[in-house]
């Protein structure tokens, strides 16, 4: 009998995108870690020309690893530079902790709020 834990399927992660008028709410569900990082922001990335908001649902996000911290900076950084707001939602604690730690937090605090939810 091995004593190691079973080897459980990570989740890949999936992107729902929904434009609206002037934005595009984009509900991210899975883990958002190194191997899907590129991914993430070339089609996050690929909203910025056409909206002037992108607002990213975290809250199906199962885990979050500094790749993925990296691809949502690297995503912010192209938004603002094109006049683009991005803002996250529905954020977990685990990932609020995670924003906290890196003191990222505050740059996305006003959307951020644990528990707070889109309409």
């Amino acid at each position: 009998m091995s004593t190691n834990p079973p080897v459980l399927p990570t989740a890949r992660l999936k992107l729902r995108i929904q434009p609206h008028t002037e934005s595009a709410l984009v509900r991210c569900s899975g883990r958002l870690t190194a191997d899907i990082a590129a991914e993430f922001k070339q089609e996050v990335r690929a909203l910025i020309p056409q909206t002037k908001r992108i607002v990213l649902d975290l809250s199906e996000v199962a885990f979050m690893d500094s790749s993925g911290l990296g691809a949502i900076i690297g995503v912010y950084v192209t938004a603002k530079k094109s006049d683009c707001e991005l803002q996250l939602i529905n954020l977990s604690q685990k990932i609020r902790e995670l924003l906290g730690m890196t003191n990222l937090l505050s740059v996305f605090e006003s959307c951020g709020q644990y528990g707070t939810r889109m309409p």
